[in-house]
């Protein structure tokens, strides 16, 4: 045997003996499973990302909400076959359709997905869904495929994208958060959360529900799009079908159970329904933050983009963006020269209102790769970061636009434009038998019709018996200009 024979050898064999040990019986789906990370690994990840999900996504400010879904998952995630896991739920701050799960058990619901629910069963088929995530270790599953092929053991190509999106798990972050699932992971999630829901005493006829709201509102033209919910959770072929045949084969003693519909659309009273304005808000393309007093012209027709550490425009072309962000530095000028010493960053000429024009250049072939205009400034005792950039060849296009933007900056003391308010959901007992159109007429809301009935969970044709809860929006009227 030659050298490169036994090296062959000696490679392969070491592989099947890693593989070996790595596959291990996953009590949750009964199937051998490929994890090269232990239980602690897995929860030290999840400890560690936690708090950069809630510094990007914030968590919701209501202490009654936080403490019921905490309750609530605890109760769901015990008769799971991983209870002895220091599980966290956490509602964020965003309006965005989606639920999420880090491994070590972290999960998180999005106020957002609450606002669809219309049942205490239809809330806990979710959380069931991203329990069976972490019991089913998917996400570690996924990980570990791509530690295999960063350490070249001949598997990159089941893993190869895997693992140039999530290599380098110490420094991967956020990351993990947005995984996505595929179709037979979904389809053992969504087992898993009906075997949990079912243990739990809730009625499972509730759980197709959820996914045919979440299929309406994809559905939706004019609406806020696909939920991230199934972007991340792509749907395994008919879902609906799917779970509504394994209901058909559960005992009939588990086809009944809670719902929790009327307590769920009284807690459900007061929360806060799509973007707040108390952090961010346009009128136009002039972007008003009430919270920190401050507004901002961005170029016309530009496609204004608020998070919560950052708001920036992108051009029509996604080929030049203008960014405000908060700096850590102690000073404007402290500011100002820790971004001057980066390698690659080259100052230009004063542009006038604290702004400096600047191009970057990459270190290993001195190309010159982007020219901007930056800007610092103090406003109300916190350091700003203003920035425009573009690529060398389309600053002519965009330099004058970009100036003109950062250097539109204000601090704002008009009250009408500081003492906004969000959208609410707002429930009403209907006193007498309606269809959905005269509920629309007698209780005005702040939503379009459509959008009304997926909230509502029911059909525009529909006929409402009296008696029944439904919810409206209110509020969230902004100024005008």
């Amino acid at each position: 045997m030659s050298r490169q024979q036994r090296v062959k050898w000696t490679r392969a064999a070491a592989t099947s003996l890693l593989l070996i040990a790595a596959c291990t019986m996953n009590p949750a789906t009964g199937e051998r499973q490929l994890t090269l990370m232990s239980e602690a690994q897995e929860i030290q990840i999840g400890r560690q990302t936690h708090p950069e999900v809630l510094a990007s996504f914030g968590a919701y400010d209501d202490p009654e909400w936080q403490s019921y879904i905490q309750e609530l998952g605890e109760r769901i995630a015990a008769t799971s076959e991983r209870p002895n896991l220091d599980w966290t739920f956490t509602v964020l701050d965003d309006p965005v359709v989606n639920a999420m799960a880090l491994p070590g058990g972290y999960i998180y619901v999005n106020r957002g997905i609450l606002a669809h629910f219309n049942s205490e069963a239809e809330l806990v088929s979710v959380l069931g869904h991203e329990i069976g995530h972490v019991t089913a270790r998917h996400s570690v599953e996924q990980m570990s495929r791509a530690q295999l092929a960063q350490l070249g053991l001949g598997v990159a190509a089941i893993a190869s994208e895997e693992f140039r999106q999530f290599a380098g798990l110490a420094s991967q972050g956020l990351g993990i958060l947005f995984l996505k699932f595929g179709r037979d992971d979904e389809n053992q999630s969504d087992e898993l959360g009906l075997r949990y829901m079912t243990r739990a005493g809730y009625d499972p006829s509730e759980m197709p529900k959820v996914f045919s709201t979440l299929d309406r509102v994809s559905g939706a033209h004019g609406m806020r799009g696909t939920p991230e919910w199934m972007s991340t959770h792509p749907n395994p072929g008919n879902r609906v079908k799917n779970i509504d045949a394994r209901i058909g084969k559960l005992p009939p003693e588990l086809r009944q159970g809670t719902v929790g519909r009327e307590s769920y659309m009284q807690r459900i009273e007061g929360l806060i329904y799509d973007d707040d304005p108390r952090q961010g808000y346009t009128i136009g393309q002039t972007y008003f933050h009430p919270e920190l007093a401050f507004k901002l012209d961005f170029p016309d027709e530009w496609r204004v983009i608020n998070q919560r550490q950052a708001v920036g425009a992108l051009s029509p072309n996604r080929d030049a963006a203008v960014v405000l962000t908060l700096s850590d530095k102690e000073s404007p000028r402290a500011a100002f020269e820790a971004f001057f010493s980066q390698q690659g960053v080259q100052r230009g000429s004063n542009e006038g209102r604290n702004l400096y024009s600047f191009s970057a250049y990459d270190p290993q072939t001195g190309a010159n790769t982007a020219n901007g205009l930056i800007g610092f400034l103090n406003h109300d005792g916190q350091v700003y970061q203003l920035m425009g950039y573009t690529a060398p060849e389309t600053w002519s296009t965009y330099g004058s636009s970009m100036k003109r933007s950062l250097a539109s900056f204000q601090k704002v003391t008009q009250q009408r434009y500081l003492n906004v308010e969000p959208k609410r959901i707002d429930t009403v007992k209907l006193e007498q038998t309606m269809t959905f159109a005269e509920f629309a007429k007698r209780y005005p809301s702040n939503a379009e019709v459509p959008e009304l009935a997926i909230i509502n969970g029911v059909n525009q044709d529909q006929l409402l018996e009296a008696g029944r809860l439904m919810k409206r929006i209110v509020g969230g009227q902004l100024p005008t200009k």
